[in-house]
């Protein structure tokens, strides 16, 4: 039996789609796999599927110049070497034929290490641009697969296959969904997601305006870890962070969420009208291009964080946008989870 180990972490948006991944190579039953990160956020999430974990510790390059910078780089090489020669022990270990990145600070280490072995290593970028760390990866990895068309086309081995989306997503009951979440509401119910820390931004807005959007919709509020107020507002319900986040996908009319590629390919998959409120002074900007990349598809609406007193306009004119469900319907973003998945085990069946 092949074994493959999946590198990834960071942030949820370089884990989530890792796990779809190792759940559907878990059912198919053909492989052995294991999982490297750090022990941060990764380490939690991965936890449910019981599989071996081979913990790193990888350093984070932290954009920007001046004093600061410095101070939080100067040290980057020799943690960098620490932190390779630290995965080399975990490929030696598990000794696998294959190592899957998803991107992010935390995959570079594993990708050097496993070329300097001679593991043959996939990448993918949920982007519509690459980030640092595939930009640094390319040239070592066999193939670079990507969520957008159009970014396989700016790198040499690109292919692209397409956003790996949860399969248990697409299981939830949306009656028994607001029949758990919402009393039984007859109201539209209002998502709003604020990203794996929660948008400070975001949370502050829908509390701004919480009275405003309860007189119309249900609101589920997934605001972060730490972030959950006082409130006795009716039809109005907080949650640190969900498990099973296809309940409340399941459960609403209309979204609310930062331009996270994971985030928005799953509201594209599930054909729900969204704002998208891109995070603001990115350096890469990568959320913003995300976010006019569907926009000009007719496929969500985007709110600037500068404009974002305007969210509940921003949001009635999603949820009564006929055009935007027409257009949603009629898209086949997000909705490749099969095909993304037969075609990544294609690469991963010829080793």
């Amino acid at each position: 039996m092949k074994k493959i180990m999946f590198v990834g972490g960071g942030s949820a948006g370089h884990v989530v789609p890792n796990i779809a991944l190792i759940e559907c190579v878990l059912r198919m039953g053909k492989y052995d796999v294991c999982y490297m990160g750090t022990d941060g956020l990764e380490k939690g999430l991965v936890a449910s599927l019981h599989i071996p974990y081979y913990k790193i510790s990888c350093p984070k390059f932290i954009r920007g110049t001046g004093v600061a910078a410095f101070k939080n780089n100067w040290n980057i090489p020799a943690k960098f070497r620490q932190a390779v020669a630290e995965a080399r022990e975990g490929l030696r270990a598990f000794s696998p034929d294959l190592v899957f990145s998803k991107g992010g600070y935390v995959s570079l280490p594993v990708v050097t290490a496993a070329k300097k072995m001679g593991i043959p290593c996939l990448t993918h970028e949920s982007d519509y641009s690459l980030g640092l760390a595939n930009k640094l990866m390319a040239k070592n990895c066999t193939a670079v697969l990507t969520a957008f068309p159009e970014t396989a086309k700016k790198v040499r081995n690109g292919e692209y296959v397409g956003q790996p989306i949860r399969k248990s997503l697409f299981s939830a009951s949306k009656h028994g969904a607001k029949a758990d979440y919402c009393e039984g509401t007859k109201k539209p119910v209002l998502l709003v997601l604020g990203g794996g820390s929660g948008s400070v931004a975001i949370n502050d807005a829908v509390r701004k305006h919480i009275r405003t959007l309860c007189a119309k919709y249900f609101v589920l509020h997934v605001c972060g870890r730490g972030n959950v107020v006082d409130s006795n507002i009716k039809d109005y319900r907080q949650f640190e962070y969900v498990e099973n986040i296809g309940d409340l996908y399941a459960a609403a009319d209309v979204v609310v969420s930062r331009a996270g590629a994971g985030a928005t390919f799953e509201a594209l998959a599930l054909k729900k009208p969204t704002v998208l409120i891109p995070l603001a002074k990115q350096t890469r900007g990568d959320q913003l291009e995300n976010a006019r990349y569907f926009e000009k598809r007719g496929l969500c609406k985007v709110l600037l964080e500068e404009d974002i007193d305007g969210l509940p306009e921003a949001i009635d004119e999603a949820y009564a946008d006929e055009g935007l469900k027409e257009a949603l319907a009629c898209s086949r973003y997000g909705e490749g989870t099969a095909n993304t998945m037969c075609q990544i085990f294609r690469h991963l069946c010829a080793r």
